[in-house]
Protein backbone atom coordinates (compact mmCIF):
# COMPACT_ATOMS: atom_id res chain seq x y z
CA UNK A 1 0.00 0.00 0.00
CA UNK A 2 1.46 3.39 -0.91
CA UNK A 3 2.76 5.54 1.89
CA UNK A 4 0.39 8.28 3.01
CA UNK A 5 3.38 10.63 3.15
CA UNK A 6 4.01 10.38 -0.57
CA UNK A 7 2.17 12.87 -2.87
CA UNK A 8 -0.62 11.14 -4.74
CA UNK A 9 -0.70 8.27 -2.30
CA UNK A 10 -4.44 8.44 -1.71
CA UNK A 11 -6.99 6.83 -4.00
CA UNK A 12 -7.93 10.10 -5.75
CA UNK A 13 -6.57 10.10 -9.32
CA UNK A 14 -4.25 13.01 -10.10
CA UNK A 15 -5.93 15.92 -11.82
CA UNK A 16 -5.46 15.94 -15.58
CA UNK A 17 -3.53 19.04 -16.69
CA UNK A 18 -5.85 21.47 -18.39
CA UNK A 19 -4.01 23.45 -21.05
CA UNK A 20 -4.97 27.08 -21.09
CA UNK A 21 -6.31 28.59 -24.26
CA UNK A 22 -4.21 31.20 -26.03
CA UNK A 23 -6.19 34.28 -25.14
CA UNK A 24 -3.61 36.80 -26.30
CA UNK A 25 -1.58 37.44 -23.15
CA UNK A 26 1.44 38.39 -25.26
CA UNK A 27 -0.60 39.70 -28.16
CA UNK A 28 -2.50 42.77 -26.92
CA UNK A 29 -2.91 43.96 -30.49
CA UNK A 30 -5.43 41.19 -31.16
CA UNK A 31 -6.62 40.28 -27.65
CA UNK A 32 -10.37 40.59 -27.28
CA UNK A 33 -10.99 41.56 -30.88
CA UNK A 34 -13.92 40.13 -32.81
CA UNK A 35 -11.53 38.80 -35.44
CA UNK A 36 -9.51 36.96 -32.80
CA UNK A 37 -12.68 35.21 -31.67
CA UNK A 38 -13.73 34.38 -35.24
CA UNK A 39 -10.34 32.81 -35.97
CA UNK A 40 -9.99 30.89 -32.70
CA UNK A 41 -10.13 27.11 -32.40
CA UNK A 42 -13.87 27.21 -31.78
CA UNK A 43 -14.36 29.31 -34.90
CA UNK A 44 -12.26 26.91 -36.96
CA UNK A 45 -14.11 23.87 -35.65
CA UNK A 46 -17.42 25.48 -36.51
CA UNK A 47 -16.16 26.23 -40.03
CA UNK A 48 -14.91 22.63 -40.46
CA UNK A 49 -18.30 21.27 -39.46
CA UNK A 50 -20.06 23.77 -41.71
CA UNK A 51 -17.86 22.67 -44.61
CA UNK A 52 -18.71 19.00 -44.00
CA UNK A 53 -22.43 19.68 -43.77
CA UNK A 54 -22.37 21.80 -46.92
CA UNK A 55 -20.63 18.97 -48.78
CA UNK A 56 -23.41 16.49 -48.02
CA UNK A 57 -26.08 19.04 -48.93
CA UNK A 58 -24.27 19.79 -52.20
CA UNK A 59 -24.18 16.08 -53.07
CA UNK A 60 -27.88 15.88 -52.34
CA UNK A 61 -28.44 18.85 -54.65
CA UNK A 62 -26.87 17.00 -57.61
CA UNK A 63 -28.38 13.61 -56.81
CA UNK A 64 -25.37 11.95 -55.15
CA UNK A 65 -27.04 11.70 -51.75
CA UNK A 66 -30.61 11.66 -50.42
CA UNK A 67 -31.94 14.97 -49.20
CA UNK A 68 -32.50 13.42 -45.79
CA UNK A 69 -28.76 12.77 -45.52
CA UNK A 70 -27.98 16.44 -46.06
CA UNK A 71 -30.44 17.40 -43.35
CA UNK A 72 -29.14 14.75 -40.94
CA UNK A 73 -25.49 15.73 -41.36
CA UNK A 74 -26.33 19.41 -41.03
CA UNK A 75 -28.25 18.80 -37.82
CA UNK A 76 -25.47 16.65 -36.35
CA UNK A 77 -22.85 19.22 -37.29
CA UNK A 78 -24.86 21.93 -35.55
CA UNK A 79 -25.03 20.02 -32.27
CA UNK A 80 -21.50 18.56 -32.31
CA UNK A 81 -19.14 20.25 -29.87
CA UNK A 82 -15.70 18.64 -30.21
CA UNK A 83 -13.04 19.13 -27.54
CA UNK A 84 -10.38 21.25 -29.30
CA UNK A 85 -7.54 19.97 -27.16
CA UNK A 86 -8.44 16.33 -27.60
CA UNK A 87 -8.98 16.81 -31.30
CA UNK A 88 -5.62 18.54 -31.65
CA UNK A 89 -3.85 15.60 -30.01
CA UNK A 90 -5.68 13.10 -32.21
CA UNK A 91 -4.87 15.20 -35.29
CA UNK A 92 -1.18 14.40 -34.92
CA UNK A 93 -1.73 10.89 -36.27
CA UNK A 94 -2.98 12.12 -39.67
CA UNK A 95 -1.29 15.53 -39.68
CA UNK A 96 -4.56 17.51 -39.77
CA UNK A 97 -7.71 17.81 -37.65
CA UNK A 98 -10.16 16.76 -40.35
CA UNK A 99 -9.58 13.01 -39.99
CA UNK A 100 -10.54 12.76 -36.29
CA UNK A 101 -13.30 15.32 -36.74
CA UNK A 102 -14.87 13.23 -39.53
CA UNK A 103 -14.85 10.23 -37.21
CA UNK A 104 -16.65 12.22 -34.51
CA UNK A 105 -19.17 13.68 -36.94
CA UNK A 106 -19.86 10.30 -38.52
CA UNK A 107 -20.56 8.82 -35.08
CA UNK A 108 -22.84 11.74 -34.23
CA UNK A 109 -24.83 11.27 -37.45
CA UNK A 110 -24.99 7.49 -37.04
CA UNK A 111 -26.50 7.87 -33.58
CA UNK A 112 -29.60 9.40 -35.19
CA UNK A 113 -29.51 8.20 -38.81
CA UNK A 114 -27.16 5.30 -39.68
CA UNK A 115 -27.96 5.57 -43.38
CA UNK A 116 -27.01 9.25 -43.51
CA UNK A 117 -23.71 8.52 -41.75
CA UNK A 118 -22.41 6.88 -44.93
CA UNK A 119 -22.59 10.25 -46.67
CA UNK A 120 -20.33 12.14 -44.25
CA UNK A 121 -17.20 13.37 -46.07
CA UNK A 122 -17.90 11.01 -48.95
CA UNK A 123 -15.62 11.60 -51.94
CA UNK A 124 -13.67 14.46 -50.33
CA UNK A 125 -10.12 14.69 -49.07
CA UNK A 126 -9.04 16.37 -45.85
CA UNK A 127 -7.63 19.35 -47.72
CA UNK A 128 -11.00 20.00 -49.35
CA UNK A 129 -12.59 20.46 -45.97
CA UNK A 130 -9.77 22.34 -44.27
CA UNK A 131 -9.27 24.71 -47.21
CA UNK A 132 -13.00 25.38 -47.41
CA UNK A 133 -13.19 25.90 -43.66
CA UNK A 134 -10.22 28.26 -43.84
CA UNK A 135 -11.97 30.32 -46.50
CA UNK A 136 -15.09 30.42 -44.31
CA UNK A 137 -13.00 31.60 -41.35
CA UNK A 138 -11.32 34.22 -43.54
CA UNK A 139 -14.66 35.41 -44.92
CA UNK A 140 -16.13 35.73 -41.45
CA UNK A 141 -13.03 37.53 -40.18
CA UNK A 142 -13.03 39.99 -43.09
CA UNK A 143 -16.73 40.69 -42.54
CA UNK A 144 -15.73 41.92 -39.07
CA UNK A 145 -12.55 43.68 -40.17
CA UNK A 146 -13.86 45.70 -43.11
CA UNK A 147 -16.33 47.77 -41.04
CA UNK A 148 -13.48 48.83 -38.73
CA UNK A 149 -11.51 50.05 -41.74
CA UNK A 150 -14.59 51.92 -42.96
CA UNK A 151 -14.95 53.56 -39.54
CA UNK A 152 -11.29 54.54 -39.60
CA UNK A 153 -11.67 56.08 -43.05
CA UNK A 154 -14.74 58.01 -41.92
CA UNK A 155 -12.95 59.39 -38.86
CA UNK A 156 -10.02 60.46 -41.01
CA UNK A 157 -12.37 62.14 -43.48
CA UNK A 158 -13.78 64.28 -40.67
CA UNK A 159 -10.26 65.08 -39.43
CA UNK A 160 -9.07 66.04 -42.90
CA UNK A 161 -12.09 68.28 -43.44
CA UNK A 162 -11.62 69.99 -40.09
CA UNK A 163 -7.91 70.58 -40.66
CA UNK A 164 -7.97 71.12 -44.41
CA UNK A 165 -5.98 74.34 -44.05
CA UNK A 166 -4.20 73.79 -40.71
CA UNK A 167 -0.53 74.53 -41.47
CA UNK A 168 2.26 72.37 -40.15
CA UNK A 169 5.84 71.56 -40.99
CA UNK A 170 6.33 68.99 -43.70
CA UNK A 171 9.23 66.71 -42.79
CA UNK A 172 11.56 64.80 -45.10
CA UNK A 173 14.44 62.59 -43.89
CA UNK A 174 13.42 63.62 -40.31
CA UNK A 175 14.00 67.35 -40.96
CA UNK A 176 11.66 70.26 -41.61
CA UNK A 177 11.21 70.59 -45.37
CA UNK A 178 8.39 72.91 -46.55
CA UNK A 179 5.01 73.68 -45.02
CA UNK A 180 2.08 71.35 -45.55
CA UNK A 181 -1.32 71.01 -43.87
CA UNK A 182 -2.49 68.46 -41.38
CA UNK A 183 -5.57 68.00 -43.51
CA UNK A 184 -3.41 66.74 -46.37
CA UNK A 185 -1.61 64.33 -44.06
CA UNK A 186 -4.91 62.96 -42.70
CA UNK A 187 -6.29 62.69 -46.23
CA UNK A 188 -3.22 60.65 -47.15
CA UNK A 189 -3.80 58.28 -44.24
CA UNK A 190 -7.40 57.91 -45.34
CA UNK A 191 -6.32 57.15 -48.89
CA UNK A 192 -4.18 54.26 -47.65
CA UNK A 193 -7.01 52.95 -45.48
CA UNK A 194 -9.37 53.04 -48.46
CA UNK A 195 -6.76 51.23 -50.56
CA UNK A 196 -6.60 48.54 -47.89
CA UNK A 197 -10.38 48.35 -47.71
CA UNK A 198 -10.63 47.96 -51.48
CA UNK A 199 -8.03 45.19 -51.58
CA UNK A 200 -9.57 43.21 -48.75
CA UNK A 201 -13.09 43.66 -50.10
CA UNK A 202 -11.97 42.34 -53.49
CA UNK A 203 -10.34 39.33 -51.87
CA UNK A 204 -13.39 38.75 -49.68
CA UNK A 205 -15.68 38.52 -52.70
CA UNK A 206 -13.43 35.96 -54.39
CA UNK A 207 -12.69 33.56 -51.52
CA UNK A 208 -13.48 30.15 -53.02
CA UNK A 209 -14.72 26.82 -51.79
CA UNK A 210 -12.36 23.89 -52.33
CA UNK A 211 -13.37 20.50 -53.69
CA UNK A 212 -11.20 18.20 -55.75
CA UNK A 213 -11.03 14.85 -54.06
CA UNK A 214 -7.83 12.93 -53.64
CA UNK A 215 -5.88 14.54 -56.50
CA UNK A 216 -8.11 17.28 -57.89
CA UNK A 217 -10.06 15.21 -60.43
CA UNK A 218 -13.30 14.69 -58.44
CA UNK A 219 -13.04 11.05 -59.55
CA UNK A 220 -14.52 9.60 -56.37
CA UNK A 221 -17.79 11.38 -56.99
CA UNK A 222 -17.95 9.82 -60.44
CA UNK A 223 -17.31 6.42 -58.85
CA UNK A 224 -20.16 6.86 -56.38
CA UNK A 225 -22.47 8.03 -59.16
CA UNK A 226 -21.58 5.04 -61.33
CA UNK A 227 -22.09 2.64 -58.42
CA UNK A 228 -25.51 4.10 -57.74
CA UNK A 229 -26.44 3.78 -61.43
CA UNK A 230 -25.30 0.16 -61.76
CA UNK A 231 -22.04 1.03 -63.51
CA UNK A 232 -23.55 3.52 -65.95
CA UNK A 233 -21.01 6.29 -66.65
CA UNK A 234 -21.53 9.49 -64.68
CA UNK A 235 -22.39 12.65 -66.58
CA UNK A 236 -19.22 14.46 -67.72
CA UNK A 237 -20.35 17.66 -66.05
CA UNK A 238 -20.91 16.03 -62.67
CA UNK A 239 -17.80 17.57 -61.15
CA UNK A 240 -18.46 21.15 -62.25
CA UNK A 241 -22.09 20.89 -61.14
CA UNK A 242 -21.00 19.59 -57.75
CA UNK A 243 -18.43 22.38 -57.43
CA UNK A 244 -21.13 24.95 -58.13
CA UNK A 245 -23.52 23.35 -55.65
CA UNK A 246 -20.83 23.19 -52.95
CA UNK A 247 -19.90 26.84 -53.43
CA UNK A 248 -23.57 27.79 -53.19
CA UNK A 249 -24.02 25.80 -49.97
CA UNK A 250 -20.99 27.40 -48.33
CA UNK A 251 -21.66 30.93 -49.59
CA UNK A 252 -18.14 31.06 -51.05
CA UNK A 253 -17.09 31.74 -54.62
CA UNK A 254 -17.08 28.92 -57.15
CA UNK A 255 -13.51 28.04 -58.21
CA UNK A 256 -12.70 27.29 -61.83
CA UNK A 257 -10.43 24.46 -60.68
CA UNK A 258 -9.59 22.68 -57.47
CA UNK A 259 -6.72 24.72 -56.02
CA UNK A 260 -4.94 22.22 -53.78
CA UNK A 261 -1.58 23.38 -55.15
CA UNK A 262 -2.77 26.54 -56.89
CA UNK A 263 -2.65 28.82 -53.85
CA UNK A 264 -3.76 32.08 -55.43
CA UNK A 265 -6.60 32.60 -52.91
CA UNK A 266 -4.24 32.41 -49.95
CA UNK A 267 -1.53 34.47 -51.65
CA UNK A 268 -4.00 37.20 -52.62
CA UNK A 269 -5.32 37.37 -49.09
CA UNK A 270 -1.79 37.41 -47.70
CA UNK A 271 -0.88 40.35 -49.92
CA UNK A 272 -3.99 42.30 -48.94
CA UNK A 273 -3.36 41.64 -45.25
CA UNK A 274 0.26 42.74 -45.51
CA UNK A 275 -0.78 45.90 -47.36
CA UNK A 276 -3.39 46.67 -44.71
CA UNK A 277 -0.92 46.17 -41.88
CA UNK A 278 1.53 48.48 -43.64
CA UNK A 279 -1.10 51.11 -44.40
CA UNK A 280 -2.15 51.24 -40.77
CA UNK A 281 1.52 51.13 -39.81
CA UNK A 282 2.10 54.34 -41.78
CA UNK A 283 -0.67 56.01 -39.80
CA UNK A 284 0.92 54.73 -36.60
CA UNK A 285 4.42 55.86 -37.59
CA UNK A 286 3.23 59.42 -38.13
CA UNK A 287 1.15 59.52 -34.95
CA UNK A 288 4.01 58.16 -32.87
CA UNK A 289 6.44 60.68 -34.33
CA UNK A 290 4.11 63.66 -33.94
CA UNK A 291 3.13 62.61 -30.41
CA UNK A 292 6.69 62.86 -29.08
CA UNK A 293 6.96 65.20 -26.12
CA UNK A 294 9.24 67.59 -27.97
CA UNK A 295 6.88 67.66 -30.97
CA UNK A 296 3.49 67.46 -29.29
CA UNK A 297 1.35 68.01 -32.39
CA UNK A 298 -0.83 64.93 -31.84
CA UNK A 299 -1.96 62.83 -28.90
CA UNK A 300 -4.14 59.79 -28.45
CA UNK A 301 -7.36 60.63 -26.72
CA UNK A 302 -6.84 57.98 -24.04
CA UNK A 303 -3.16 57.21 -23.77
CA UNK A 304 -1.86 54.31 -21.75
CA UNK A 305 -0.15 54.60 -18.41
CA UNK A 306 3.30 53.54 -17.28
CA UNK A 307 4.13 51.07 -14.49
CA UNK A 308 6.96 53.35 -13.35
CA UNK A 309 6.22 56.93 -14.42
CA UNK A 310 2.91 58.46 -13.33
CA UNK A 311 3.15 61.33 -15.81
CA UNK A 312 3.17 59.12 -18.90
CA UNK A 313 0.25 58.93 -21.34
CA UNK A 314 1.71 56.55 -23.89
CA UNK A 315 0.37 56.33 -27.46
CA UNK A 316 -0.63 52.71 -26.99
CA UNK A 317 -2.90 52.34 -30.02
CA UNK A 318 -0.18 53.62 -32.30
CA UNK A 319 2.31 51.30 -30.64
CA UNK A 320 0.12 48.25 -31.24
CA UNK A 321 -0.42 49.26 -34.87
CA UNK A 322 3.33 49.59 -35.33
CA UNK A 323 3.86 46.14 -33.78
CA UNK A 324 1.36 44.55 -36.15
CA UNK A 325 2.93 46.24 -39.16
CA UNK A 326 6.27 44.67 -38.26
CA UNK A 327 4.91 41.14 -37.84
CA UNK A 328 2.53 40.62 -40.75
CA UNK A 329 5.11 40.86 -43.58
CA UNK A 330 7.06 37.96 -42.10
CA UNK A 331 3.91 35.85 -41.89
CA UNK A 332 3.07 36.79 -45.46
CA UNK A 333 6.47 35.57 -46.60
CA UNK A 334 5.57 32.07 -45.38
CA UNK A 335 2.25 32.21 -47.23
CA UNK A 336 3.88 33.33 -50.46
CA UNK A 337 6.48 30.59 -50.03
CA UNK A 338 3.70 28.01 -50.03
CA UNK A 339 2.92 28.88 -53.64
CA UNK A 340 5.79 26.59 -54.59
CA UNK A 341 3.79 23.45 -53.79
CA UNK A 342 4.72 20.23 -55.54
CA UNK A 343 2.51 17.64 -57.24
CA UNK A 344 -1.30 17.59 -56.91
CA UNK A 345 -1.22 17.91 -53.13
CA UNK A 346 1.88 18.98 -51.21
CA UNK A 347 3.68 17.75 -48.13
CA UNK A 348 4.39 20.66 -45.82
CA UNK A 349 3.62 23.68 -48.00
CA UNK A 350 -0.10 23.49 -47.28
CA UNK A 351 0.44 22.69 -43.61
CA UNK A 352 2.80 25.65 -43.26
CA UNK A 353 0.00 28.08 -44.15
CA UNK A 354 -2.40 27.37 -41.32
CA UNK A 355 -0.94 29.22 -38.36
CA UNK A 356 0.68 32.15 -40.23
CA UNK A 357 -2.61 32.88 -42.02
CA UNK A 358 -4.54 32.83 -38.77
CA UNK A 359 -1.94 35.01 -37.04
CA UNK A 360 -2.00 37.50 -39.93
CA UNK A 361 -5.80 37.70 -39.80
CA UNK A 362 -5.72 38.22 -36.06
CA UNK A 363 -3.04 40.89 -36.18
CA UNK A 364 -4.74 42.85 -38.95
CA UNK A 365 -8.15 42.43 -37.32
CA UNK A 366 -6.79 43.83 -34.07
CA UNK A 367 -4.99 46.61 -35.92
CA UNK A 368 -8.20 47.63 -37.70
CA UNK A 369 -9.97 47.81 -34.35
CA UNK A 370 -7.13 49.85 -32.82
CA UNK A 371 -7.02 52.19 -35.81
CA UNK A 372 -10.74 52.86 -35.52
CA UNK A 373 -10.31 53.70 -31.84
CA UNK A 374 -7.23 55.85 -32.40
CA UNK A 375 -8.67 57.94 -35.21
CA UNK A 376 -12.02 58.43 -33.51
CA UNK A 377 -10.35 60.11 -30.55
CA UNK A 378 -7.20 61.65 -32.02
CA UNK A 379 -6.29 64.99 -30.46
CA UNK A 380 -4.78 67.60 -32.77
CA UNK A 381 -2.91 70.68 -31.50
CA UNK A 382 -2.84 73.36 -34.26
CA UNK A 383 -1.06 75.83 -31.98
CA UNK A 384 1.80 73.40 -31.44
CA UNK A 385 1.91 72.78 -35.18
CA UNK A 386 2.29 76.49 -35.80
CA UNK A 387 4.91 76.80 -33.05
CA UNK A 388 6.96 74.00 -34.62
CA UNK A 389 6.49 75.47 -38.08
CA UNK A 390 8.32 78.56 -36.85
CA UNK A 391 11.07 76.54 -35.14
CA UNK A 392 13.64 77.07 -37.90
CA UNK A 393 13.20 80.83 -37.91
CA UNK A 394 11.75 80.86 -41.41
CA UNK A 395 14.08 78.38 -43.12
CA UNK A 396 11.07 76.25 -43.97
CA UNK A 397 10.28 78.65 -46.85
CA UNK A 398 13.72 78.87 -48.49
CA UNK A 399 12.43 76.96 -51.52
CA UNK A 400 9.86 79.70 -52.03
CA UNK A 401 12.45 82.43 -51.62
CA UNK A 402 14.69 80.94 -54.30
CA UNK A 403 11.76 80.77 -56.71
CA UNK A 404 10.76 84.39 -56.00
CA UNK A 405 14.29 85.79 -56.32
CA UNK A 406 15.07 83.82 -59.46
CA UNK A 407 12.72 86.08 -61.40
CA UNK A 408 14.76 89.08 -60.20
CA UNK A 409 18.35 87.86 -60.20
CA UNK A 410 18.52 84.58 -62.09
CA UNK A 411 18.63 81.19 -60.41
CA UNK A 412 22.33 81.09 -59.57
CA UNK A 413 22.41 84.42 -57.74
CA UNK A 414 19.06 83.69 -56.08
CA UNK A 415 20.41 80.44 -54.71
CA UNK A 416 23.60 82.13 -53.48
CA UNK A 417 21.65 84.85 -51.66
CA UNK A 418 19.29 82.43 -49.95
CA UNK A 419 22.08 79.96 -49.08
CA UNK A 420 24.10 82.71 -47.44
CA UNK A 421 21.12 84.04 -45.50
CA UNK A 422 20.15 80.53 -44.39
CA UNK A 423 23.68 79.89 -43.06
CA UNK A 424 23.53 83.07 -40.98
CA UNK A 425 20.19 82.03 -39.53
CA UNK A 426 21.29 78.49 -38.80
CA UNK A 427 24.70 79.37 -37.37
CA UNK A 428 24.14 82.69 -35.61
CA UNK A 429 20.43 82.66 -34.91
CA UNK A 430 19.95 85.78 -37.00
CA UNK A 431 16.29 86.05 -38.01
CA UNK A 432 15.96 84.97 -41.63
CA UNK A 433 14.27 88.28 -42.47
CA UNK A 434 17.30 90.23 -41.27
CA UNK A 435 19.84 87.88 -42.82
CA UNK A 436 18.04 87.92 -46.15
CA UNK A 437 17.68 91.70 -46.15
CA UNK A 438 21.42 92.03 -45.50
CA UNK A 439 22.29 89.67 -48.34
CA UNK A 440 19.93 91.50 -50.71
CA UNK A 441 21.49 94.84 -49.78
CA UNK A 442 24.97 93.47 -50.41
CA UNK A 443 23.97 91.91 -53.70
CA UNK A 444 22.30 95.04 -55.09
CA UNK A 445 20.92 92.81 -57.79
CA UNK A 446 17.37 92.66 -56.54
CA UNK A 447 14.98 95.11 -54.98
CA UNK A 448 12.39 93.32 -52.85
CA UNK A 449 9.72 95.48 -51.17
CA UNK A 450 9.32 94.92 -47.44
CA UNK A 451 5.70 93.82 -47.62
CA UNK A 452 6.57 91.28 -50.34
CA UNK A 453 9.46 89.93 -48.29
CA UNK A 454 7.26 89.44 -45.23
CA UNK A 455 4.62 87.71 -47.34
CA UNK A 456 7.24 85.34 -48.74
CA UNK A 457 8.44 84.54 -45.23
CA UNK A 458 4.98 83.60 -43.94
CA UNK A 459 4.92 79.76 -43.95
CA UNK A 460 1.15 79.59 -43.61
CA UNK A 461 0.75 81.00 -47.11
CA UNK A 462 3.07 78.46 -48.72
CA UNK A 463 1.00 75.27 -48.77
CA UNK A 464 0.57 75.06 -52.53
CA UNK A 465 -2.41 72.95 -53.64
CA UNK A 466 -2.80 71.23 -50.28
CA UNK A 467 -6.40 72.32 -49.85
CA UNK A 468 -7.41 71.31 -53.37
CA UNK A 469 -5.69 67.95 -52.94
CA UNK A 470 -7.58 67.35 -49.71
CA UNK A 471 -10.86 68.09 -51.49
CA UNK A 472 -9.93 65.75 -54.30
CA UNK A 473 -8.96 62.94 -51.94
CA UNK A 474 -12.12 63.28 -49.86
CA UNK A 475 -14.30 62.91 -52.95
CA UNK A 476 -13.36 59.22 -52.91
CA UNK A 477 -15.65 56.80 -51.07
CA UNK A 478 -14.84 53.35 -49.64
CA UNK A 479 -16.44 51.79 -52.73
CA UNK A 480 -14.24 53.60 -55.25
CA UNK A 481 -11.41 51.39 -56.56
CA UNK A 482 -8.88 54.20 -56.83
CA UNK A 483 -8.36 57.92 -56.41
CA UNK A 484 -10.57 60.08 -58.65
CA UNK A 485 -9.07 61.51 -61.80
Amino acid sequence: MPSADRPGADDTPPARPCPEADVGLLAPSRAGSAVADATGDAGYLRALLDAEAALTRAQAAVGLAPAAAGAAVTAAAARTRPDPHGLALRARAAGNPVVPLVADLTAAVAAHDPVAAAHVHRGATSQDILDTATMLVCARALDLLLPDLARTADALRRTAERHRDTPMAGRTLTQHAVPTTFGLKAAGWRSLVLDAHARLAAVRSSLPAQLGGAAGTLAAFHAYAEAAAAAAPAAPDLGPRLLAAYAAETGLAEPALPWHTLRTPVADLAGALAFTAGALGKLAADVLSLARTETGELAEGSGGGSSAMPHKANPVRGTLLAAAARQVPALTAVLYGSLAAEDERPAGAWHAEWQPLRDALRLVGGAARDAAELTADLRVDPRRMRHNLDATGGLVVTERLVAALTALTGRGEARRIVDAAARRTAQDGTPLHDALRAELDESRSAALPEDRLRQLLDPTTYTGSAGALVDRALARTPHDPQEPG
